[in-house]
Order: structure tokens, then sequence, then C-alpha cells
């Protein structure tokens, strides 16, 4: 099974994956401020595409479901929370002004976490047959950036919070990275993947994502 077999690449389309407390968050915010402040540092001849920085579980109705199962404040099997993972993600691609929308006009969409997630969370939940085929037909972002990191550094990082969702425990997350590094080689074979060490200072991550992103063809036009 590989992750991009017979898909199709959807062009300005970047995602960011890695298992939690990998900064995917902290990467998103820091892009959007360098676009903000303008600090980019592209051709003056090649003006910056419009930046859409985006997450999932989305915000959306789907999205508020799948949070409170995570917090654990609602109970859901294996197999109900994949499909809605799967539903959440449909709207996010294909509802109004949605990832689909935006890319195909033009903007550059950077999304927190993507079908790769699925693949590999649910697919630890309830087996690779469900994810995979729920989500085999969505499409591929151009670039993935998998940021990489040893999941006993980053549950350190959270161990300060509130609360854990459901899924942030060492155990189970040593279990996310080592299937993260299988799917990130099968997607390597065919689509665009850049991994980053994410256990570096966060604007030393930053500057290797940019790194990445420029050099998609939406900022050379």
């Amino acid at each position: 099974m590989c992750y991009t077999s017979g898909m199709i690449i959807l062009p300005n389309f970047v995602v960011l994956e890695g298992v939690d407390g990998t900064g995917t968050t902290t990467q998103l915010k820091l892009l959007r401020n360098r676009f903000d402040q303008g600090l980019c540092g592209v051709s003056p001849a090649a003006p910056l595409p419009l930046l859409y920085t985006t997450f999932e579980p989305t915000d959306g109705p789907v999205g508020a479901l799948i949070r409170s199962f995570l917090r654990k404040e609602i109970s859901l099997s294996p197999q109900t929370a994949a499909r809605l993972f799967a539903a959440d993600r449909n709207e996010h691609l294909y509802g109004d002004n949605g990832i689909h929308e935006r890319c195909r006009r033009g903007e550059l969409v950077v999304c927190d976490r993507y079908v790769l997630s699925s693949l590999v969370y649910q697919g630890i939940d309830c087996g690779e047959k469900l994810p995979w085929s729920l989500n085999e037909g969505f499409p591929v972002p151009e670039l993935l950036l998998y940021l990489d990191i040893d999941p006993s550094i980053s549950m350190k990082r959270i161990e300060n919070r509130a609360g854990r969702d459901i899924y942030e425990y060492l155990d189970f997350q040593v279990k996310v990275r080592e299937r993260y590094l299988a799917l990130v080689s099968r997607y390597g074979e065919q689509g665009t993947v850049r991994i980053i060490d994410a256990s570096q200072a966060p604007q030393e991550v930053a500057g290797e994502v940019w790194r990445a992103l420029e050099k998609l063809p939406i900022f050379h036009i």
C-alpha cells in the first residue's frame, strides 16, 4: 500500500505532520508571521502568494465533535472516529471556500495535519484497511513536511499542559513515530517530502520549513 498510489497531487498545497508535541502548530504560526511581516525574501519580480493557514481537525461542526473525542469528553469507537476524521477532511477540502478551491485559484494553503495523520493514528487504532479506504480518494499535497523528533522529547514539551488528549502518551507516540517514518518513506518514493529535525530551536526549524517552501513553483510565477 502506497500513500500516493493513483492519487492526484494538489498544487499549492503544503502539509505539516509529526507526532504530538513536534511543533507543527508553532511552525504554522511562525510561517504566518513571516508572511505578515514581509520577511520571505523572495524576488520582487515574483510577488508573494496569498497564504491560508489551516488545521485538522477543523473548527467546523464535525471537527468540534472530533475534538470532544480527543479531550475524552465523549466516547467513540475507533471505526467511528476514523469516519469522522474523513468526513471533516472532505468538508475541509471541498466545502465552500475550502482547500481545493483556494489552491485552484492560486492561494498557498498550509495545513497542520492531513491524510497521513489518519493513516498513522487511526491506522494504529483500527488497522490500515479502514483509514486507507476512507482517505484514498483525497488529493496529495504538493509538499509534505514531516517534523521528526524522539517522542520522549516531544512528550516533555507538553507535560505541563492542563490536560492531555487521548493520544498524548509516550507509549502511543512511540508507535506513532514508527508508523510515520514507514509511511513517509513510502510517500517519498513518489511525492515531494522533506524530513526536518524538530528537536532544533523553533526558529531553526522555521528556517528549514521556509527553505523547502520557497522552492515551490507558486513563488516563481
